[in-house]
């Protein structure tokens, strides 16, 4: 059962921005990760960012380095993710994540995740 929610997603050209949000204050397991996801039209799910709740480090997929930023709320149960420069290829459903990630190198498999949002369209024209 999704309990996490997304917002800010829509329509922009590329070379816009858009700032997504998720509120992450419902899941009642236990997570020390909050990680944005996005699935392109025929594609698999794939790790964009994620952030450590407990210590604020930051990863990000190279397609999201120097123009993804990635954030989380002052009490740790929201996260942000900042979108810059936006490409016809960042065309995707996005969505929020959180989980119990022990080996940072495992942070974008979707099988370390138990909580998930619904999901936000971004659409980026060319």
């Amino acid at each position: 059962q999704d309990q996490l929610v997304e917002s800010g997603g829509g329509s922009v050209q590329a070379g816009g921005s858009l700032r997504l949000s998720c509120a992450a204050d419902k899941c009642t397991y236990a997570r020390n990760y909050l990680t944005w996801f996005r699935q392109r039209p025929g594609k698999e799910r794939e790790g964009v960012a994620a952030i450590s709740t407990s210590s604020g480090r930051t990863t990000y997929a190279d397609s999201a380095k120097g123009r993804f930023t990635i954030s989380q709320g002052i009490r740790g149960n929201s996260a942000y993710l900042e979108m810059n420069s936006l490409k016809y290829d960042d065309t995707a459903v996005y969505y929020c994540a959180e989980g119990l990630v022990w080996d940072g190198d495992r942070w974008s498999d979707v099988s370390e995740y138990t909580c998930w949002g619904q999901g936000t369209q971004v659409t980026v024209s060319s």
